[in-house]
């Protein structure tokens, strides 16, 4: 399970005009097909991902790359100028290959993809943008981020900081089933709009492990410290497994209901940091690619859920996007105002994994196969630092990215 959510906090600021307007042909133009998309969006992830883990290392590490990317590219919507170049080319967008029209059409039909009501899987995506009620949104901005990006705007009053807090944070509750509570904590009068993108994702594994066999052991931090953590055992499980010898690293892939899979990454000991070095798209694709049904005798993950919390300003100006952080900020697509910048990108995420499945904010689709022989025994101990992904098997895009380093540490 879990739920997690990114707000953009724009405020005023002096900046440059808006001359041009997206050109929308819905019947012309290239498409950006879904695993284009699907291999920009894990590009923009993997980067995003290797930023975090400078910043914070050895620490749990959890966040929903497409969260981020959709709000980036509402937001997007009403930049001009180099601050639009800045936002589509920090995203993984080469704009000479693909154009601008094109990149919102191909985000809006993942989107519209990802939402469609399904009953063995609860996702829920979407966008609000809360708007000072002192200004006026551009019908087309309106218009194109509604028909877009499903995203709704909401007049607030911002010079009652607390009041508007509330609003946003309960907000960000509902949507996300009560797993993310407070999104936001110090709003100031000065905030003009707060963009926030959620996307929440339940599902129940294919196989469930049974609470019976869960039981307290060792999992190593490094190589001299460990911790007691309850750790979930199956046997005889016939399931998707690669072994990559270049990258000295096990791959195991659990499947859940409907279309949805989780992607464990063990990297063998002392070798996260070479693993962490080659994710990039072809790494993910090789892996996808090179899984064989096998059965593995034994398997043990432990039980676990983390939540992290994230200022993504430094983060996204080391990816290239930094104008809308600055006075020569472009967005008077958004309201017309002049003056309107980008103050704080939050982002916080949790990621829950119990013997019935998973709840967090992705989700991800697989296609069954048959099962393989492996001739000797085989058993994968999740039982030292791993990585894990969920994606959207039908787009194959990443929807959450979570390292865990430690799973007591919530």
């Amino acid at each position: 399970m879990a739920g997690n959510s990114p707000a953009v906090l724009c405020q005023p600021d002096g900046t440059l005009g808006r001359d041009s307007a997206i050109q929308e042909n819905q019947s012309n133009g290239t498409r950006v097909d879904s695993l284009t998309l699907a291999s920009i969006n894990t590009d923009f992830a993997f980067s995003l991902y290797k930023e975090l883990v400078l910043k914070n290392p050895d620490e749990n590490i959890v966040f929903s790359p497409l969260s981020i990317s959709a709000a980036l590219a509402v937001l997007s919507l009403g930049a001009s100028n180099n601050t639009l170049q800045e936002i589509l080319e920090g995203l993984k967008f080469s704009l000479t290959e693909t154009p601008e029209a094109d990149i919102h059409r191909g985000f809006g039909q993942l989107l519209l993809m990802l939402s469609q009501p399904n009953e063995e899987l609860q996702i829920s995506i979407g966008s609000t943008m809360f708007v000072e009620k002192r200004l006026q949104i551009l019908a087309e901005f309106k218009e194109k981020a509604r028909a877009l990006y499903q995203a709704e705007a909401s007049s607030v009053d911002f010079q009652q900081p607390h009041e508007a807090t509330k609003l946003i944070n309960d907000y960000v509750r509902n949507q996300t089933q009560g797993k993310i509570k407070q999104l936001i904590s110090d709003l100031d009068e000065s905030i003009l709009m707060v963009l926030v993108n959620y996307i929440y994702f339940k599902g129940k594994w294919m196989t469930p492990f049974n609470p019976d066999s869960t039981f307290e052991s060792d999992f190593y931090l490094d190589n001299k410290t460990t911790v007691k953590v309850p750790m979930m055992k199956r046997n005889f499980l016939s399931t998707p497994y690669f072994r990559d010898e270049e990258l000295s690293c096990t791959v195991v892939e659990l499947k859940y209901t409907g279309n949805a899979s989780a992607l464990f990454i063990l990297p063998d000991e002392g070798r996260m940091q070479q693993v962490e070095a080659s994710l990039q798209p072809e790494t993910l694709r090789k892996w996808r690619d090179s899984l064989m049904p096998s059965l593995i005798d034994e398997l043990y993950v432990p039980k676990f859920s983390i939540s992290t919390d994230y200022s993504l300003e430094g983060i996204l100006q080391q990816l290239g996007i930094k104008e809308i952080f600055s006075t020569q900020a472009d967005l008077s697509g958004i309201t017309g105002a002049k003056d309107l910048s980008v103050s704080r990108v939050v982002h916080k995420a949790v990621l829950d994994v119990t013997e019935t499945g998973t709840e967090a904010a992705a989700a991800t689709g697989m296609r069954l196969m048959g099962s393989a022989l492996i001739l000797e025994p085989l058993e994968v101990h999740f039982n030292r630092p791993f990585l894990m992904t969920i994606s959207d098997t039908e787009t194959q895009t990443s929807l959450f990215m979570a390292k865990v380093t430690n799973p007591n540490e919530n």
